[in-house]
C-alpha cells in the first residue's frame, strides 16, 4: 500500500500534543512537509526541532484558530513549505458538564473552537487547497454520532461539524479537494484535563482509567490512510473506536 506523502504540504492545528502532534509526526515521516499549528509555541517548536532531526521538514507558527488575522499570517507562512494541500482541522475543546449548570463562556468557546475555528481556519487556506487538489480531514468525535447526558452543548458541536463536512465535501466535488471526518472514540488525550466541573471531570478520568482506550497514533494512522489514497478513491468518514467500547 503507498503511503507515500512525499511533495505534499500538510497544515495540522492543534499540534502540540495528543492526536494533533501524532498526525503531524507521522505525515512528516511519510514525506509531508508539515506547519505545525497551535497556542503553545514552545510546545510545536520542540516538535519542529525533532521532526527535522529525523529527517523532515516542519514549520512551526503559533496561532489560535478562533483569531482569523493569525490564521491568516499562517496561511502566508505555509508557503515557505509550498501549496498547502493536506489540511487537518484537530483542533477542540471538550467542555462538558451538565446543561442546567450554566457554563455559558464554556458552551461558547465550543462553538468557537470546534465550530467557527474549523470554519475560519479552512477559509483562510481554502485559496491553496482548491488551486490544484487536495484533502481536508476534520477531527469530530463519536458524539458527533450519539449524545449522552452532561456533555449536550459538545455533542452539538460534534453534530454539527459532521454536517457541515458533508455539506463541504459536496461544494468541493469538482475543485479535486476531498472532504473526510475522522471520529475518534475514546482517546487517551489531555481534553479531559480542562473540564472544569468537578464530576463531570472525575467522570470522565475514571473512564478513562478504567476503560480501554486508543492511543492519538490509531487517529494519526487513520488520517494518514485518509489523506494517502489515490486521486480516484475518497474515505469520507472513518469511525474508530476502543475495540471494547460499546
Amino acid at each position: 500500500m503507498d503511503l507515500d506523502l512525499t511533495g505534499r504540504v500538510a497544515v495540522i492545528t492543534g499540534a502540540s500534543s495528543g492526536i494533533g502532534e501524532a498526525t503531524a509526526r507521522t505525515l512528516a515521516a511519510h514525506g509531508a512537509q508539515v506547519l505545525l499549528l497551535a497556542r503553545r509555541l514552545d510546545r510545536i517548536a520542540a516538535i519542529q526541532q525533532e521532526i527535522a532531526a529525523a529527517g523532515g521538514i516542519a514549520l512551526a507558527v503559533e496561532c489560535d484558530v478562533t483569531d482569523p488575522a493569525g490564521l491568516n499570517r499562517a496561511s502566508v507562512a505555509a508557503r515557505e513549505l509550498g501549496r498547502a494541500d493536506i489540511l487537518v482541522n484537530n483542533a477542540g475543546v471538550m467542555l462538558i458538564s451538565p446543561f442546567e449548570a450554566g457554563h455559558v463562556r464554556e458552551w461558547h468557546q465550543m462553538l468557537d473552537v470546534n465550530l467557527r475555528g474549523v470554519f475560519d481556519t479552512t477559509n483562510a487556506f481554502l485559496d491553496a487547497l482548491t488551486d490544484g487538489g487536495g484533502d481536508i480531514v476534520n477531527v469530530s468525535s463519536v458524539a458527533g454520532r450519539q449524545t449522552g447526558p452532561g456533555a449536550a452543548a459538545y455533542c452539538a458541536t460534534k453534530w454539527g461539524l459532521n454536517g457541515w463536512s458533508d455539506a463541504l465535501r459536496k461544494e468541493l466535488l469538482h475543485r479535486g479537494v476531498r472532504v473526510g471526518l475522522v471520529e475518534p472514540g475514546a482517546v487517551a488525550t489531555e481534553l479531559t484535563d480542562h473540564i472544569t466541573h468537578d464530576e463531570a471531570r472525575e467522570r470522565a478520568k475514571r473512564e478513562l482509567e478504567t476503560e480501554q482506550t486508543l492511543d492519538p497514533q490509531d487517529i494519526a494512522d487513520a488520517i494518514l490512510f485518509m489523506v494517502s489514497r489515490p486521486a480516484h478513491a475518497a474515505v469520507n468518514e472513518m469511525l474508530v473506536r476502543p475495540a471494547t467500547q460499546a
